[in-house]
């Protein structure tokens, strides 16, 4: 009888033993994680990469006092006016300060004195177009014209304010040396009309 127990219990501690090791062998060998982090996932370390900046065109032209326009020098000089028909200054033969000042590659300022008994100021903004070739006495040179308004200031006892137009050409006579035409018409108590003819001292920037 003691036989038989002793049997059993020796068969019981086997079948035990053998569905333990049964059981461990199905245990899967790698762990599968269930937090929140690692079914999200890690952020990557690779930083990324910043976006192409797309070059941008210029919209708007820089003022620069004094720079050259459309190739042409500003520049500061002295003339001659001949007087077409007023009563002012500018209507007569006098002597005549003149200058142009760059703004941007297409305007400029050119203000001008014409001295005489009624002496007369101009300040003109001009629209200075693009250089090009004329030919005289079997020679080519460039020519800059420009066309503009503003306004024509008499200085006389009975002072006047009125609109100007102008309109003329740039010569480029070498690096220091620019010539000019222009015709200037001021509106004042009478229309006052002369032609300017000078040479300017080229200059850049104020």
């Amino acid at each position: 009888m003691l036989q038989r127990l002793s049997v059993l219990l020796v068969l019981a501690s086997m079948s035990v033993f053998g569905s333990s090791l049964a059981a461990k062998a199905e245990t899967p060998s790698t762990n599968v994680s269930t937090s929140a982090a690692d079914l999200v996932g890690q952020p990557s370390n690779t930083p990324e990469k910043a976006p192409t900046q797309v070059a941008q065109t210029q919209v708007a032209q820089t003022i620069d006092p004094g720079r050259p326009t459309r190739g042409v020098s500003s520049y500061i000089g002295v003339a001659g006016n001949i007087g077409l028909g007023g009563d002012s200054a500018l209507g007569d033969t006098n002597f005549t300060v003149i200058s142009k000042i760059g703004l941007t590659n297409t305007l400029s300022v050119r203000p001008s004195v014409v001295i005489g008994d009624d002496p007369v100021v101009l300040v003109p903004l001009t629209y200075d177009l693009n250089t090009r070739t004329a030919d005289a006495f079997e020679d080519t040179f460039a020519i800059a014209p420009f066309v503009g308004a503003g306004v024509a200031i008499e200085t006389s006892e009975d002072a006047d304010v009125g609109l100007l137009l102008t309109g003329g050409v740039d010569v480029p006579l070498s690096r220091n040396f620019t010539a000019n035409a222009t015709v200037n018409a001021a509106f004042l108590s009478e229309t006052d009309v002369g032609l300017v003819l000078g040479v300017g001292y080229n200059f850049n920037g104020l």
